[in-house]
């Protein structure tokens, strides 16, 4: 099977997902890793490190900034030349447009975060959770090539093979498009959920410290705001120990505790990690659509009923300001931290 894997990247910092689709592509037959942008020297030999079989590369000026129109046009011009049988995306904001337009091109399908994939036959069946993750379903697509966007940490990781190298084949670019970049600005945190093997996450019940008293002169809400502050020091210095993320709920990110850019849920960001630790989150249906895959869940809630006790593995009922700080200096010590 020939799959084209395309390696989503910004400035050459490649997304983890697309390491993971080479992996999985070369589990099916050949690899040809696809890298547009401008300067793509780095990102290149990473792509022959990873296994790619041959490199494609569309390096030009007109790509240094993702463009929906070029990006779309030169992909399918070159899937159209080259007939692959598969092409997989890492799932992110720019690859769920990419596919669609590609797949618009091609006059194809496409199937969206998948978090398994397997040949049967001439048929390739991808897994993949519906209605907010409730159901697990298993779908094919008719059309060809078949398209499908991969959830980040659902593949392992293939190991880089230091050193390993190839000639890049250059490609056609399809510069032609009715918009321009005037500029953009980055976000003000650099936190990378969906990368993060472990994330501890802290809901409203952060803010729910009474022995805390705030600085005069606050009002009531600023008071909260300076509670949750102060709780959400302790799940970010228990995910520094861990090396892992700090994420919250949405509730948290509504109350003005932390910016969205570390919110999980529907309408935040779904991960994957190894271990997710809730810490005074309920367990909303709407944040639970954005960690149920986690591989261990760890939930801290006085509630004992609160919902995420349903979906955690290990539940511990009790004040979450005296239990993650006691599991702080208990990894510390274990990791000699």
């Amino acid at each position: 099977m020939k799959t084209f894997v395309y390696i989503d990247h910004f400035k050459s910092d490649v997304q983890l997902a697309a390491w993971e689709a080479l992996g999985l592509a070369k589990s099916l037959g050949t690899a040809s890793a696809v890298v547009f942008g401008s300067g793509l020297d780095a990102v290149t030999k990473a792509a022959f490190e990873y296994g790619a079989d041959e490199v494609l590369v569309a390096d030009d000026a007109a790509l240094t900034d993702y463009r929906a129109e070029p990006y779309a046009s030169t992909l399918s011009a070159l899937a159209s030349a080259q007939s692959p049988d598969l092409i997989l995306f890492p799932t992110t904001a720019r690859t769920r447009e990419l596919a669609a337009m590609v797949g618009v091109d091609l006059n194809t399908g496409v199937l969206t975060d998948v978090t398994a994939l397997e040949a049967s036959g001439n048929d390739i069946v991808v897994t993949r959770p519906i209605y907010e993750g409730k159901l697990i379903e298993k779908a094919v697509c008719s059309g060809k090539p078949v398209i499908a966007t991969i959830r980040t940490r659902a593949f392992p990781k293939p190991e880089a093979e230091a050193g390993k190298s190839g000639a890049a084949t250059k490609v056609e670019v399809k510069s032609e498009a009715l918009t321009t970049v005037e500029g953009y600005s980055a976000s003000e945190s650099a936190v990378n959920l969906g990368d993060a093997g472990v994330i501890v996450s802290g809901g409203r019940g952060v803010s729910n410290n009474p022995s805390l008293q705030p600085p005069a002169g606050m009002d009531e809400k600023e008071a909260e705001i300076w509670r949750a502050q102060q709780g959400f020091a302790l799940v970010a210095e228990l995910a520094n120990v861990l090396g892992g993320a700090v994420g919250a709920s949405r509730a948290a990110v509504d109350g003005g505790y932390i910016p969205y850019s570390h919110q999980v849920g529907q309408t935040g960001k779904v991960v994957t990690p190894d271990l997710y630790i809730a810490c005074g989150i309920s367990g909303a249906i709407q944040h639970l659509v954005g960690m149920r895959n986690a591989k261990l869940v760890v939930a801290i809630n006085k509630d004992s009923d609160a919902p995420i006790f349903k979906q955690a593995r290990y539940g511990v009922v009790g004040d979450l300001f005296q239990i993650v700080p006691a599991l702080t200096e208990a990894f510390r010590k274990k990791l000699g931290k």
